[in-house]
């Protein structure tokens, strides 16, 4: 099993309470662990081990829903439990969309879609198909990533940005969808 560190945010080169000089060494050596990447991922567990945060990232995810569902209306859709849900993702559908097109239109947006795309061709992903979402909604499904790090400002410009009158007009239908 292997536990990769960014997964639990150590990240050298973002602010961690690791020296950087004891950083540039963690580097393992071909054959040899490093007992300093050990003590490291140990630091970085213990960090990941506060959930403090989530509820901050919780906050904002809920914020950025709210958002979505002001600008778009029945436009956009949930995907998945209204609150059993994991307090970093988001994960919604733009009815009558491609998901794919959707990202388009938000780039610079931490998010992916939930729909798998080959050689033109769009599919339903598996799991939304598993949950019964219908086709023309599940097509739309975009999955928005938040992080310890999110700040509220950074939610509110992604809302600004689906409140672009060129890119609103994309999500919600204005420019044609690839067909299903």
């Amino acid at each position: 099993m292997s536990l990769p560190s960014r997964s639990i945010y150590l990240d050298y080169n973002a602010s961690t309470p690791i020296d950087p000089r004891v950083a540039a060494v963690m580097r393992p050596l071909l054959g040899t662990e490093s007992v300093l990447l050990a003590a490291a991922l140990g630091e970085a567990c213990a960090f990941a081990s506060d959930l403090r945060p989530l509820e901050q990232t919780r906050r904002l995810r809920d914020r950025l829903w709210d958002g979505l569902r002001v600008r778009f209306g029945d436009g956009v859709v949930l995907n998945g439990h209204p609150s059993e849900r994991l307090p970093n993702t988001l994960n919604v559908s733009f009815v009558g969309r491609v998901g794919a097109d959707v990202l388009a239109a938000l780039d610079g947006v931490a998010a992916s879609t939930g729909a798998a795309c080959h050689a033109d061709s769009v599919e339903l992903s598996p799991v939304l198909r598993a949950m019964r979402v219908p086709p023309v909604v599940g097509m739309g499904a975009v999955r928005l990533s938040l992080g310890r790090m999110t700040t509220e400002p950074e939610i509110d410009e992604v809302l600004r940005r689906c409140g672009d009158p060129v890119l609103a007009d994309a999500i919600s239908g204005g420019s044609p969808s690839r067909p299903a």
